[in-house]
């Protein structure tokens, strides 16, 4: 059963009224602060629901991209994005890169800072067999 949303046209003040479907429209709605029967109906938000893959091309967008390199702010809060589309919660360590970035440290500045973030073990003890390569900007080349 809904909440209706009002302004009301003397003190300009806004309220919600519960109604059930079958009251509104039937029953008489008036201002709880000034008790003028002078209001107007609000529209509340509007969501609409998306499909997993709707969502994620428009992540994808190439326009979306653009200038993330040179600004490590949006690039946190598209990552940001990202994880909240996708529903994952990707740990600690995303986390404090994303902070990280969000605050403006760059992905050069954050790889010098916290070395061996994307290891395995994430602690800089992993298996040692890695070659550095792990870390924001670079990948293991052993594919």
């Amino acid at each position: 059963m809904p909440n209706y949303i009002y302004s009301c046209l003397n003190c300009k003040r806004r309220f919600e009224i519960f109604m059930t479907y079958s009251e509104y429209g039937a029953r008489p709605v008036s201002c709880p602060h000034c008790h003028s029967d002078q209001v107007s109906r609000r529209i509340g938000r509007v969501r609409f629901a998306r499909s997993e893959e709707s969502r994620l091309e428009s992540l994808a967008d190439p326009g979306n991209l653009e200038g993330l390199e040179d600004d490590p702010k949006s690039l946190g809060r598209m990552m940001r994005q990202m994880s909240r589309e996708m529903g994952e919660d990707l740990g600690p360590e995303f986390d404090e890169v994303v902070g990280r970035l969000e605050a403006g440290q760059s992905p050069e500045e954050i790889e010098k800072e916290v070395p061996d973030l994307g290891e395995p073990g994430g602690d800089g003890g992993g298996d040692g067999g890695g070659d550095g390569g792990g870390g924001l900007g670079g990948m293991d080349d052993d594919f």
